[in-house]
């Protein structure tokens, strides 16, 4: 029986530096890829092709609606594409426009070459580029004896060590015998995170390990070497998160256990819904279910790109933030936010380091997101009603996309009044609907009078309107409906059944 080959989805999470996005994917990204080409407007298409644009505009939606026709699987197309492209029936991908064609083809014929369905490392190769994207340099992940198990992609920076590491598939052994002189074994089994000066002499530019260890045994080391700028400020905070995550798919692998990190999600989402025995699954999960737990909820706040990819995408980077804080962190993507579990013993949650990990999410993912922080479940069975906090939480900071993050407390009274409006806008016999008869203008006065406390001024100010104008509207409803507005609960009933 033949392999089953690549797919669309596998090689953008093979190629996730290169590949900037995707633009539409309207049959999915299940579709096989059997071979890469860089074609022109004119030039055949091969079916179940990846086809390479080497320009963007009119070319390139010319070169993709061929690639329709002639059965291709995908087109990638450098930087923002044309809107054209969106409405195509074909998966598009947004690619680094700093690649050219050639280069980028050349990456993706790479990855389609080495792609094995059966690799144990190849959630190991994700977490390469995801620590790749957030220190700036170059990454390599190796066992215990200098092999190499998983790297990042490669660029123009890559130095003389890099290229023969990767070829030979271990690391030279005159640079194994160099960190051994320099002490650097010693310290990163010490839970260091160690830099390596440059050596010219054998080929190798500045860079920075850390060891991937199971409790005190060593399992192997991440390599992250600078390229033409300095690494991240966090580029230590960003290797100790990979490091823990790192120590589990090496065991994994070594083990020969088939259990993944999706499958790893998928019982977490147990924890979320409370269908399952909860201190059963957090034990299996390696957690102490009675250790407090904060419960924090992100959402993209995109649109125009596949969801599930990106969210796929955002969860590798925040279980590496996540995991360099706290040792047992959960990252689960659900209901199309991402949900992060952090054992809290102290009892008290995290809001700055949700902040930092807001912002930096905004700044590598390029998009406006939001974070939420229900509070802390005393032990694991109180998770799944502080979810449903944390996705209230973010459904009220919606509106205002400059907020990084707002947790329950604060939020509370607008969560509360939420789930109030929801519930009588199915029950409608429980409103006012004497207010049924009010024009919009008529509503949006009376909302304002409202809110205002009955302060005309103030409201008016709000309306854009004299006074006398909303005095005289006032009145006006008044006698429409029989609302008196010197009744507190008929002012209040009014007030909530407007926001229905």
């Amino acid at each position: 029986m033949s392999r089953p080959g690549p797919t669309v989805k596998s090689l953008m999470e093979a190629l996730e530096g290169p590949v900037h996005g995707l633009v539409s994917a309207p049959r999915g990204l299940d579709a096989l890829v059997r071979s890469v080409v860089v074609a022109h407007p004119d030039d055949p298409v091969p079916p179940g092709s990846l086809v390479v644009a080497p320009a963007g505009g009119t070319e390139a939606l010319a070169l993709a609606r061929r690639a329709v026709r002639g059965g291709a699987s995908a087109v990638a197309v450098p930087g923002s594409p044309d809107d054209g492209l969106r409405d195509l029936d074909l998966a598009v991908l947004s690619v680094d426009p700093a690649l050219d064609a050639a280069e980028f083809a050349a990456l993706a014929r790479t990855a389609l070459d080495s792609f094995d369905p059966e690799d144990r490392h190849r959630d190991l190769f994700s977490l390469a580029q995801t620590v790749a994207t957030l220190t700036g340099g170059i990454v390599s992940i190796e066992d215990g004896a200098n092999r190499v198990l998983a790297y990042s992609a490669s660029h123009e920076g890559a130095d003389e060590l890099r290229q023969q590491t990767i070829l030979g598939r271990d690391c030279p052994a005159s640079f194994v015998a160099h960190l051994r002189a320099w002490g650097v074994d010693e310290r990163i089994r010490a839970g260091e995170v160690v830099e390596v000066a440059e050596r010219p002499d054998l080929g190798a530019s500045r860079r920075r390990v850390v060891g991937i260890r199971a409790g005190e045994r060593p399992l192997g080391s991440i390599w992250v070497q600078q390229v033409d700028r300095p690494l991240s400020p966090t580029s230590d905070q960003v290797l100790r998160g990979a490091a823990r995550l790192a120590a589990v798919h090496v065991s994994r692998a070594n083990s020969g256990a088939r259990a993944t990190g999706h499958d790893t999600v998928e019982l977490s989402v147990g924890l979320l819904t409370g269908a399952f025995d909860t201190d059963a699954l957090a034990r299996h999960l390696g957690v102490d279910p009675a250790t407090p737990v904060s419960v924090i909820a992100l959402a993209l706040r995109e649109e125009e790109v596949d969801q599930p990819w990106r969210l796929h995408q955002a969860a590798e980077v925040v279980s590496v933030y996540a995991a360099a804080y706290r040792r047992n962190a959960l990252v689960i993507p659900a209901c199309g936010l991402l949900y992060v579990l952090l054992p809290t013993p102290s009892g008290q949650a995290p809001l700055t380091w949700v902040r930092e990990l807001v912002a930096m999410l905004r700044q590598h993912l390029g998009t406006p997101v939001q974070g939420s922080v229900a509070g802390v479940a005393p032990r694991m069975r109180g998770v799944p009603a502080l979810k449903k906090h944390a996705s209230r939480v973010l459904e009220v900071i919606a509106d205002d996309p400059d907020r990084l993050v707002a947790d329950y407390e604060e939020t509370r009274s607008s969560v509360v009044l939420r789930e109030v409006v929801e519930y009588l806008a199915e029950r409608p016999h429980l409103r006012d609907e004497r207010l049924d008869s009010l024009d919009d203008d008529q509503r949006r006065s009376l909302s304002a009078y409202l809110d205002a406390f009955g302060d005309v001024t103030s409201a008016a100010t709000g309306l854009h309107v004299h006074p006398n104008t909303l005095r005289h509207r006032i009145r006006r409803i008044c006698a429409l409906t029989g609302l008196n507005l010197d009744d507190a609960d008929q002012r209040l009933l009014a007030s909530v059944s407007l926001r229905v």
